[in-house]
C-alpha cells in the first residue's frame, strides 16, 4: 500500500493532496447539496429558506438550487483558501481555526446582506408613500374606486410602491378580499405609515367615510414624520460613522500586524490563552458595536 501511494505523494506533495482532497469533498457536497440542505433546514439553521423568503419580498425569482450553490461557495471556498495560504507557511492549526471562522461567517453573511436589501427597499417605499397616497386621494376624489385608484398608482409610480400595489390588485383579481390584500401589504412592508394607511382603508370601507380626506390627513402626518426623521439622521450621522470606525478598528489593526509581523499574531490562533483573548475581544467588540448602534438609532 505504501509503495502504491508513495509516487502520488512524491508527485503532488502534502499540500497538493490536501488541496485535492478539499476539492473532492467540495464536489461531493455540491452533488448532494439538495439532500444536505433539506437536513440542515430541518435542523433549524434555515439560511437558505430565509434567503428565499426575503427574495420573494424583493420580487426576485431565483432558482433555489442557485441559492444552495452560492451558500456552499461562500462557506467552503474561503475556508479552503485560508487553509492553503496559512498551511503554505506551516501554520496548519491557525489555518484550520481561520477556516472554521470563515466558514461560519460565509454561511451566515447572506442574512445581514439580504436584510440590508429588504430594509433599503422598505426605506425607498417610505419615501414614495406620500406621493402614492396623494395619487390615491386625488383618484378617489375624482370618483374612482379604490382598485381603480390603486391601478393609477401602479401605472404612474416607480418601484417598489408600484410592485406592492400591483400585487394587491393581482391578489384581488384572483378572489382574495381587498381587506386581506391590504393586510398582506402590512406583512410584506411592516412600517407604521403602512399600518396606519391600511387600518384606515379597512375601517372606512366597513363603516363608510371620506377616504380622500383621511388620505390627506395621513399624508400630512407622514410628511412631518419623514422631515423629523431626516433631521435626526443628519444629527446622528457622525455618531454612526464613529461607531463603525471603532467597531472595525481592531480588525484593521490585527490585519496590519499580521501583514507586517505574522509571528506576533500566530499565538492568538495556536495557544489556549490566545483563543481566550481572541474570543473575549470579539465578544466585547460586538457588544460595544451593538450598544453604539442602539444609542444612535432613534425611533420616531
Amino acid at each position: 500500500m505504501q509503495q502504491l501511494f508513495s509516487p502520488i505523494i512524491s508527485l503532488l506533495g502534502l499540500k497538493g493532496i490536501i488541496a485535492l482532497t478539499g476539492i473532492m469533498v467540495f464536489v461531493f457536497i455540491f452533488k448532494r447539496s439538495r439532500k444536505i440542505f433539506e437536513w440542515i433546514e430541518n435542523n433549524t439553521l434555515g439560511t437558505r429558506n430565509y434567503v428565499l423568503e426575503k427574495l420573494d419580498l424583493l420580487f426576485l425569482k431565483i432558482n433555489p438550487d442557485h441559492v444552495t450553490y452560492a451558500l456552499l461557495s461562500l462557506s467552503f471556498v474561503p475556508a479552503v483558501i485560508a487553509i492553503l495560504i496559512l498551511g503554505s507557511f506551516s501554520y496548519w492549526t491557525a489555518g484550520i481555526v481561520v477556516a472554521i471562522i470563515l466558514s461560519l461567517i460565509g454561511w451566515r453573511i447572506p442574512r445581514p446582506f439580504i436584510d440590508y436589501l429588504v430594509q433599503r427597499r422598505i426605506k425607498k417605499y417610505e419615501g414614495q408613500i406620500v406621493d402614492g397616497l396623494t395619487l390615491l386621494s386625488n383618484g378617489i376624489r375624482a370618483g374612482l374606486s379604490v382598485p381603480q385608484a390603486l391601478g393609477m398608482v401602479v401605472s404612474e409610480m416607480p418601484k417598489p410602491i408600484s410592485e406592492e400595489f400591483g400585487l394587491i390588485l393581482q391578489q384581488n383579481k384572483i378572489g382574495v378580499p381587498l381587506e386581506d390584500c391590504f393586510d398582506n401589504l402590512v406583512i410584506r412592508v411592516p412600517t407604521e405609515d403602512n399600518d396606519m394607511f391600511v387600518s384606515s382603508v379597512n375601517i372606512l370601507r366597513e363603516t363608510g367615510g371620506n377616504l380622500s380626506e383621511v388620505f390627506d390627513t395621513i399624508v400630512s402626518v407622514v410628511r412631518e414624520r419623514i422631515r423629523l426623521k431626516q433631521k435626526i439622521d443628519s444629527a446622528t450621522a457622525q455618531g454612526r460613522f464613529q461607531g463603525l470606525v471603532i467597531f472595525l478598528m481592531p480588525y484593521g489593526v490585527g490585519a496590519m500586524y499580521f501583514a507586517t509581523d505574522p509571528k506576533t499574531m500566530i499565538p492568538l490562533f495556536t495557544t489556549p490563552i490566545g483563543f481566550a483573548l481572541l474570543l473575549a475581544a470579539l465578544v466585547l467588540d460586538f457588544i460595544g458595536g451593538f450598544i453604539i448602534l442602539k444609542i444612535v438609532n432613534i425611533k420616531i
